[in-house]
């Protein structure tokens, strides 16, 4: 018998719309790194449109903002995560990890079960 693997993936919709999961989080990060859509959208290797739409998305699904922004000006723009969306990032993580050992024990039922 060949290799078996169980594989799972997490996401959270709001309104049968989604909101956040793995890509949408590494965004975040991204933003939260840089202080810039832009600069997260390009190092992600998307546009920023597609960036500042998911920004959009993720900011009008949430009863409280995740991502601020500013418009630029002499100072400059730049955006930062939100007490909550960096709260919300760590959460994900975790129930990745909690995920991930679950699939793992999963796999390990499924690998005694079918020993060749």
């Amino acid at each position: 018998m060949g290799e078996k693997k169980i594989f799972g993936r997490i996401w959270v919709d709001i309104d049968n719309k989604n909101f956040l999961g793995k890509g949408k989080v590494e965004l975040l990060k991204k933003i939260d790194t840089y202080g810039s859509i832009s600069k997260a959208a390009k190092d992600m290797k998307m546009s920023y449109k597609a960036a500042w739409d998911i920004v959009k998305e993720i900011n009008s699904l949430s009863k409280l903002p995740i991502i601020e922004t500013k418009i630029g000006g002499p100072d400059g723009g730049g955006s930062t995560l939100t007490p909550k969306g960096k709260r919300l990032i760590v959460a994900f993580e975790e129930i990745e990890k909690d995920l991930n050992r679950f699939l793992k024990n999963a796999q390990n039922k499924i690998n005694k079960l079918l020993q060749d």
